[in-house]
């Protein structure tokens, strides 16, 4: 039986279970990035891959350089047949629970597509509902093409806001640990208190949330 993707040599073996797979399906690939931190929006894309032009090199963006992510994901941007992010903001998250934000921002990333797919791939355990057949692969960024590029967007995505961020919040270090609860981080949360963007749903921020940021942003300074 003919794989999926097999134009993809480098990418183990996989077939679904809850669809049939047939040649020329629009898959789509969905993954998340940003359930950890505390503070901005979990942001998720969706890919559909262009099979008459390979990208070299997809893989979780975890394990890949900033440079090389950067790289990636201007080629993806340029070859896939489309592609498109999804987001839920911290008041969503707050509101809805981490779990049920992610869910939304994928369903988001997936209609957002210029193009319809046929059924969606999507990192993990667990996959909202789409309208359409979807599948959760365990593990699926190291895997399935078109989620690897899925990851790489969004991690390119979220952390060009973290550095946003930072600009205007110097003091939190969000270029360094793009709002992971990292030492840096809770330190400066004892020091300044949560900003708007952080989640006060989040324990770390939640303990702090009656107090507010102490001084202004950088864009205010001489105002």
């Amino acid at each position: 039986m003919t794989r999926p993707f097999a134009e993809y040599p480098t990418m183990l073996p996989w077939q679904p279970s809850r669809f049939a797979w047939r040649a020329g399906m629009l898959l789509a690939g969905v993954d998340e990035v940003g359930r950890g931190p505390l503070v901005g929006a979990v942001v998720t894309a969706a890919v559909i891959l262009d099979p008459a032009q390979p990208i070299a090199g997809l893989a979780d963006s975890k394990k890949l350089t900033e440079r090389r992510r950067e790289a990636l994901a201007e080629q993806i941007r340029e070859q896939a047949l489309c592609w498109s992010l999804g987001r839920a903001e911290p008041d969503e998250i707050d509101r809805l629970n981490i779990y049920q934000a992610t869910m939304l921002a994928m369903q988001r990333a997936v209609a957002g597509l210029s193009q319809a797919a046929h059924a969606v791939l999507v990192d993990g355990n667990r996959s909202p509902d789409f309208g359409l057949p979807s599948e959760p692969v365990v593990k699926g960024d190291g895997l399935i093409p078109a989620i690897s590029a899925a990851s790489i967007l969004a991690k390119v995505a979220r952390d060009a806001e973290m550095v946003a961020l930072h600009a205007r919040y110097p003091q939190y270090g969000f270029d360094r640990h793009k709002g992971y609860p990292t030492p840096v981080h809770l330190a400066a949360l004892e020091a300044h208190g949560p900003l708007p963007e952080h989640r006060r749903s989040f324990a770390p921020v939640a303990r702090l949330a009656d107090r507010e940021p102490v001084g202004r942003r950088t864009s205010d300074v001489g105002r």
